[in-house]
């Protein structure tokens, strides 16, 4: 192939398939996805109740129950949203602990990336939270470099799970009085009185 040099530092061959130089034309940008221009607060209103912000810019998950029964199945299936690019098949694990148990047990915590959202088959929180304390969750998403999203005071874990208010069970309403039940019972009596007083004088 025949190449020609020209003041302009272009670099070029007849059938101009080959170009280079500081005048090169630039690379074409990547196609993004249909939602990788939409905001964080876009994405959230369309799924209002289901998703929170992690402390990344990155991505979002679903909002967890504030108490939750260990070993239990979630109420809906956890999910983390990439708001960027992010290939499918990435690895997404999750991670729960605080300052009494900083490696709490779970089950089922890893997922794959498809359409830029990880669904975590049946996440079980096995592991307890504490008296009164609630786990931080830990996000890595295996890019390269990974990436970790942090869900702060995401779940308590007990357990028992949430319960009932005390003051249900400390005073409960009294039933209130068959009124009807009583009247009835009295004139049966009162029949019955009657019937013998009638035999005895017969």
């Amino acid at each position: 192939v025949l190449f020609f040099w020209t003041p302009g530092a272009r670099l070029f061959s007849l059938s101009g398939a080959f170009f280079a130089g500081p005048e090169a034309q630039p690379t074409a940008a990547p196609r993004l996805r249909a939602h990788d221009n939409r905001s964080m607060v876009e994405i959230i209103a369309d799924h209002p109740a289901e998703l929170v912000r992690t402390d990344s810019p990155n991505f979002l998950c679903s909002v967890l129950p504030s108490h939750w029964r260990c070993n239990k199945t979630l109420p809906v299936a956890f999910k983390v949203v990439a708001l960027g690019d992010v290939p499918d098949g990435t690895v997404v694990t999750v991670m729960a602990g605080n300052d009494e148990n900083y490696s709490a047990e779970l089950r089922n915590a890893s997922a794959v990336m498809k359409n830029q959202v990880a669904r975590f088959n049946d996440l079980r929180f096995v592991g307890r939270s504490g008296r009164g304390k609630s786990f931080t969750l830990t996000i890595t998403v295996f890019t390269n470099p990974p990436q970790v999203a942090t869900y702060h005071r995401a779940i308590k874990v007990t357990v028992d799970g949430p319960r009932e208010p005390r003051s249900k069970y400390q005073n409960p309403t009294p039933p209130t009085p068959n009124i009807t039940h009583h009247v009835i019972t009295i004139n049966t009596h009162k029949e019955v009185h009657a019937s013998e007083a009638t035999a005895k004088d017969e």
